[in-house]
């Protein structure tokens, strides 16, 4: 397919399949990244029921057989180029991936979805290669999930301080990161907030748009020895 790029500040999106861009880019310090779950079109099962995955737009079909076929590769091309990988993979879908040097989760007290086996109040981190700070083993593992996320469009977004101390477990300042499954553009607007540069891949136009929006809106936010907030430009890659 045909690939679109826009490049707003220290940030370079893509529009296009990620197993297409991913072998056209270097080295990357770190993958930061929240794939699909492969939940649509499950009959409306508690699992499905407890998120709102199944309802993303039409560019690609939230099926098992997506994460089998296009993010299972996708994450195992990551691991190789990135120092670092932190990926949420929803539940359900851990044996999809490469097994973890470590794992950490999102703590959600108050959920109120439920699963056959009961009401699941977690949500796994996986973590590829070293720390990027010395001494992280002294710190928590888990972050306690409290606040929603901003209704952008998107069916399922994160919520950005959570996301944003997972970028600070991931990352550091300066980094290079990357989200080949940028969705809403999350990730983007962790690394503007936090002072990183950021690669986004999205196949789905509808929401490629949005990230664009929202990374274009978080440089315009004041901040400490902030730039003045860069305009987009935009080039077709045929």
């Amino acid at each position: 397919m045909t690939v679109r790029t826009e490049t707003i500040g220290d940030c370079t999106l893509y529009l296009g399949d990620c197993l297409e861009v991913l072998p056209t880019l270097g080295k990357v310090d770190a993958v930061v990244t929240d794939p699909p779950y492969g939940i649509g079109n499950t009959g409306g099962g508690p699992e499905s029921n407890a998120r709102t995955k199944g309802a993303y737009a039409g560019a690609f079909d939230d099926t098992q057989g997506y994460l089998e076929t296009v993010c299972g590769p996708a994450i195992r091309v990551c691991i190789e180029v990135a120092t670092r990988v932190a990926l949420t993979p929803g539940r359900i879908n851990m044996w999809h991936y490469p097994q973890a040097t470590d794992v950490g989760c999102f703590y959600q007290p108050a959920a109120s979805g439920v699963s056959f086996w009961g009401r699941p109040t977690w949500q796994p981190i996986l973590f590829y290669g070293t720390a990027p700070i010395a001494g992280e083993q002294l710190r928590a593992l888990h972050y306690i999930l409290t606040e929603a996320p901003e209704a952008n469009g998107h069916p399922c977004p994160k919520p950005i301080r959570a996301w944003e101390w997972l970028m600070t477990k991931a990352t550091r300042p300066d980094d290079l990161v990357l989200d080949p499954f940028m969705g809403s553009g999350t990730t983007g607007v962790a690394c503007v907030n936090l002072g990183r540069k950021f690669i986004g891949i999205e196949i789905e136009p509808k929401y490629f748009d949005i990230a664009c929006r929202r990374i274009e809106e978080a440089y315009k936010q004041p901040r400490l020895f902030a730039e003045p907030a860069p305009k987009a430009t935009q080039e077709v890659l045929l």
